[in-house]
């Protein structure tokens, strides 16, 4: 009896033995295994069979270093000479011209005496008249009153042949010397462009057309 159970705890060690080892190996198969890079260089060297190298058929080397010293350049004299004419051209075109002094403007010629266009834009009277510089006022139509201070032609130099007057112009009604008269326009007048430069009034319009000696 004793032999019988010594048998069947053997069987019994032998299968518990069997089923640890299948357990095992089972989880030794589901451990990941450690990545390592790729080498197909390496794979390519360890399967190809390695043969023994010869050196390359040429004369040996020297057992010490040779020094190699440059060649000397070789410059003639007419090259040196075509590169000095070169170097001082290239100066001549570098170097900025001098700018060249713009002669003095000519001087306006001044006149005594303004001639001044008026027109009465209800009654569609014009006339052309003088006025003294400096002088006395001029009255227009009963009303406007122009007094030249300066009067001016152009300068030879200028581009435009122009005449141009300082005017003060008022207005101030016929017998009211009592009413002070009242300034419509002060300034310059350019004959060139009376659209400009001349007055502008809800019942007169007056520009200067020229200068006279």
């Amino acid at each position: 009896m004793s032999r019988d159970r010594a048998w069947l705890l053997t069987g019994v060690i032998a299968v518990a033995l069997a089923g640890a080892g299948a357990v095992g190996a089972r989880a030794l198969q589901d451990t990941p295994a450690e990545a390592r890079p790729a080498d197909p260089i390496g794979d390519i060297l360890r399967t190809t069979p390695s043969t023994p190298e010869t050196a390359p058929a040429a004369t040996p080397a020297p057992a010490a270093p040779v020094v190699v010293a440059p060649a000397d350049p070789v410059v003639t004299a007419q090259v040196e000479e075509k590169a000095d004419e070169a170097e001082a051209e290239e100066e001549k075109t570098a170097a900025p011209a001098a700018p060249e002094e713009a002669p003095p403007p000519g001087r306006r010629t001044r006149r005594p005496i303004a001639v001044v266009q008026a027109i009465d834009k209800i009654t569609a009277e014009s006339m052309r008249f003088e006025v003294e510089v400096g002088g006395r006022p001029v009255r227009f139509d009963k009303t406007l009153i122009v007094s030249a201070r300066a009067c001016e032609v152009a300068a030879s130099d200028e581009v435009v042949n122009d005449s141009v007057a300082y005017l003060d112009i008022s207005v101030q009604p016929r017998g009211a010397q009592s009413q002070e008269p009242r300034q419509i326009f002060r300034g310059w007048m350019f004959a060139s462009t009376p659209a400009v430069s001349g007055l502008q009034h809800p019942v007169y319009d007056a520009w200067v057309v020229g200068c006279k000696a």
